[in-house]
């Protein structure tokens, strides 16, 4: 499954609603560890059919964000049954990401 993009307009149906685990990435255009990240999230994405991998430009959409207190990017945050449950920031390795997700799933 291919990453899908969330917009603040979209965040409810896409992620709240969603019926799997949503891991949703904060990112933006200019931030050098979203670039690094991203790419390792496409392969996850590629890999998995039990989550939903989202991507969230946090300087187009600015209200969910700000919402659940990002503060630096990136940031990820799995939602599962329409909730938060677990949060990361920073770049990780693929091993490491994909151990973060195991556990909060």
């Amino acid at each position: 499954m291919a990453t899908i993009n969330v917009t603040d307009d979209t965040f409810e149906e896409l992620v709240l609603k969603s019926d799997k685990p949503v891991v949703l990435d904060f990112w933006a255009q200019w931030c050098g560890p979203c670039k690094m990240i991203g790419p390792i999230l496409e392969e996850i994405s590629n890999e998995r059919d039990d989550i939903v991998i989202a991507k969230m430009d946090i300087d187009e959409n600015p209200g969910v964000p700000t919402n659940h207190g990002v503060r630096s990017i990136p940031t990820i945050l799995i939602f599962k049954g329409g909730e938060p449950v677990a949060t990361t920031m920073g770049a990780k390795p693929k091993a490491q990401l994909t151990a973060w997700i195991d556990s909060a799933v």
